[in-house]
């Protein structure tokens, strides 16, 4: 069958496939040979000859078969770049935004994937290192699977999900992924950007037909790292697209690695199936930050910090002060501490207690806890099986006297109040007594791992 003869079958299936589907599939295929019932063309990619294979084959076979040729099945090559209808060689494919080259008579293994600068992700932050990153016992396990994934040995779990609240670490962790990769793996090709990018790429490719380089571009890489996924929810066109694409890279056996603000299961408007493929590989927590984990935070931060400010001097306290009041966001903890260096450096002051909470009047404020000391009893009367009354009551057997300890404990760590105004909510205990209570479980918390996690589980109850 001559090429002629062939362009006149493609004809026959545009009829049948439709205008989109021909550009797409039919119309790149070049018949190469037809020997021993087997039909082959040669393709561009691998993945438009598997696409073509398993939605198209039975129809080409049909078609060569009412032309009178004896076919059973269908082969696929990856080649130059297809001849199209009139016998000009197509424009091979470019990264959106990028100029179309005719590479005709480049090598038959050439792909988008040959060249990094097709692959345009979002720029990396320098800061957001493994280094800089302050590991505790709310990340460890977030930390640890990270840096297994940055090995960028074999995938041993598809995808990486990592998911938490606002400014616990996520996005540093994605960072320090993607720089670890380039160092250790510069022969990968490791694509980083936001949901909202690949949403935005996915609607630019639909706007000036160009899919099949979309898609071309997203299945080249080895390690595919999508922050915020939660922004495609409801993106009904680009859910269905993200989907393939991650099907096509797990059948390719390539790295994902996802983040969002909330679990897989808790995505509103998130299609099942994607759901359901989040959560097949390892899905991991980044649990709110504990005192001990800011303080940290706070301690690295002010390392960093001497070298730009070298003469400046922070009182005892401040820091503790500081992680204590602002428990809910890392970013804001960081920037607090940055414009308190700033302040103190242009003012010429040392850094007290008075000039800290004169200069982030405003950040403790919208810091300050809303939670009540009675929120916080009856929570934990709850979590513990026992009444309030009992509680709050003047039993000191250990039944009562633990449960109202964490309470006084948690009402120091999560409100306002003083000790005496505490003690006075607790049957009118004496100041003295909440402060040995504060003490005994401070104490507990680092030896004790039931009441770490009973701390854990209460402090995230009362600040959802």
């Amino acid at each position: 069958m001559t090429q002629e003869q062939w362009g006149s079958l493609q004809q026959d299936l545009l009829k049948t496939v439709g205008q989109n589907n021909y550009k797409a599939w039919i119309e790149p295929l070049r018949l190469t040979e037809l020997a021993n019932g087997v039909a082959t063309f040669t393709v561009p990619t691998n993945f438009i000859g598997n696409y073509v294979s398993q939605n198209f084959g039975d129809l080409i076979i049909h078609q060569l078969s009412q032309a009178g040729e004896d076919v059973q099945r269908v082969h696929f090559t990856v080649g130059r770049a297809a001849a199209n209808s009139n016998g000009a060689a197509s424009p091979s494919i470019a990264a959106p935004g990028k100029p179309s080259a005719n590479r005709a008579s480049a090598p038959a293994t050439s792909t988008v994937a040959s060249s990094k600068d097709d692959l345009p992700g979002a720029p990396l932050d320098t800061r957001f290192t493994f280094d800089s990153f302050v590991v505790g016992k709310p990340n460890e396990l977030a930390n640890a699977a990270a840096r297994r994934v940055a090995e960028g040995g074999p995938v041993s779990f598809n995808p990486l999900f990592l998911y938490g609240g606002v400014g616990l670490g996520k996005t540093h962790l994605m960072h320090a992924i993607a720089w670890e990769l380039q160092t250790q793996r510069p022969d990968l090709n490791v694509l980083y950007l936001s949901a909202e990018q690949f949403m935005y790429r996915f609607v630019q490719a639909l706007r000036d037909r160009k899919m099949m380089d979309f898609k071309e571009m997203f299945r080249s890489v080895d390690v595919l790292m999508v922050d915020d996924v939660q922004f495609i929810a409801g993106k009904d066109s680009t859910q269905e697209e993200f989907f393939h694409t991650f099907n096509a890279l797990v059948d390719q056996n390539k790295q994902i690695i996802i983040s969002a603000d909330r679990a897989p299961g808790e995505i509103k408007d998130m299609e099942d199936r994607i759901r359901s493929r989040l959560q097949c590989g390892l899905v991991v927590d980044l649990h709110p930050t504990d005192y001990e984990l800011r303080l940290g935070i706070l301690q690295s931060k002010v390392e960093q910090y001497r070298g730009q400010y070298p003469d400046l001097k922070i009182a005892d306290g401040v820091l503790e002060f500081l992680a204590h009041r602002i428990s809910t966001n890392v970013r804001v903890l960081e920037g607090a501490l940055t414009r308190l260096f700033a302040f103190a450096s242009l003012v010429g002051r040392e850094i007290t207690m008075d000039l800290t909470q004169d200069c982030l009047s405003d950040v403790l404020r919208a810091s300050e806890r809303k939670i009540s000391v009675e929120e916080i009893q009856r929570r934990v009367a709850e979590h513990y099986n026992i009444r309030l009354s009992d509680m709050i009551g003047p039993k000191r057997v250990r039944t009562f006297a633990r449960p109202r300890q964490v309470a006084m404990f948690l009402c120091k760590q999560l409100t306002s109040r003083s000790l005496p105004e505490i003690g006075r909510r607790f049957g009118g205990r004496d100041h003295t007594t909440v402060m040995h209570g504060v003490r005994r479980i401070e104490e507990l918390r680092s030896s004790d791992g039931q009441i770490a996690e009973d701390l854990e589980l209460l402090r995230r109850a009362l600040e959802a």
